[in-house]
């Protein structure tokens, strides 16, 4: 297994509204990353539309809805020539339209052969559910760096069980796509959640958010990767420069080389390794009872 990864994170600032716009600047963004010999490259929520809601429209009048296109469809299938011509993978979120239909709020996955996958986002904050619908299953990328997980923005800051359930399959990264804009409840969850999941999970944070105004809303970026630190008992930035350290909403490509052993010789708890007696502190088999015991009482 790889550990040395070559990784682009774009702080992308969006034209809202214009798909074409867009997967023009995502393209040269792609091509630039792959000049500079990226194994990964990783864009914001939503980046191939822009982020804002078209408050008071009907679902099909929506932005999102009209903006929608299959995975694989048109604009994974432009960005797979630069996955195979530069051996990459690019995850970036955009508005999906399902076989069944409906529209998703999704990151789309696009491997370095040019076969795509994607993820759908599971839970729906404020009025993202006026046109999209949630999606049903965590996804774990099978990459030469081993699984690496993917969540959306509130999957992430508020849902700390599907990173734990990613770093417990393995996964020593996960990726947070992310649209966060600079409110207080939005901006103190990006603030807060991303080095707390780091470190109690030993694990890497690699978050890529939309950067500056868009629709009425400003983002203030902040890509990143945070993991465990050398000297314990803290998280240290990898790459980037995560929110609020000046200039973390200056839009651009942040592009480094990650070593992702480094979380498990930083690790000081085997939460999902060996323990003294040969056994794992993580008990999900116990977790399960207790969520489904959860569901049961919230319906009762």
């Amino acid at each position: 297994m790889k550990n040395i990864m070559n990784l682009a994170l774009v702080n992308y600032q969006t034209v809202w509204g214009d798909k074409k716009a867009n997967l023009e600047r995502i393209s040269d963004y792609c091509e630039e990353a792959g000049k500079r010999g990226a194994d990964m490259i990783v864009f914001p929520e939503t980046a191939l539309t822009g982020y804002g809601n078209d408050a008071g429209k009907e679902w099909k009048d929506k932005m999102h809805v009209k903006l929608a296109e299959p995975i694989p469809g048109p604009a994974t299938n432009a960005l797979a020539e630069y996955a195979q011509k530069y051996k990459m993978y690019i995850v970036l979120g955009m508005a999906e339209l399902g076989d069944d239909g409906k529209v998703y709020n999704s990151a789309a996955i696009i491997y370095p052969d040019g076969k795509t996958d994607k993820y759908r986002k599971l839970h729906l904050p404020f009025d993202e559910c006026e046109w999209a619908v949630p999606g049903d299953k965590p996804v774990l990328i099978d990459t030469p760096w081993g699984p690496i997980g993917i969540s959306i923005c509130y999957d992430t800051y508020c849902f700390p069980e599907l990173t734990r359930y990613y770093r417990s399959m393995g996964a020593r990264m996960s990726l947070n796509v992310t649209a966060c804009p600079d409110a207080p409840c939005t901006s103190g969850s990006y603030r807060i959640a991303l080095p707390a999941l780091a470190f109690i999970n030993y694990m890497y944070i690699a978050t890529s958010n939309i950067a500056g105004p868009e629709h009425g809303a400003f983002f203030h970026g902040g890509s990143a990767v945070i993991g465990p630190s050398k000297n314990g008992g803290e998280v240290e930035t990898y790459l980037g420069i995560p929110y609020p350290e000046s200039g973390c909403d200056r839009a651009g490509m942040r592009f480094g080389t990650i070593d992702l052993i480094l979380p498990d010789i930083y690790g000081q708890i085997p939460v999902f390794a060996k323990n003294a007696e040969g056994k794992r502190d993580w008990r999900g088999d116990l977790y399960a009872k207790i969520f489904t015991a959860s569901e049961e009482a919230f319906k009762g």
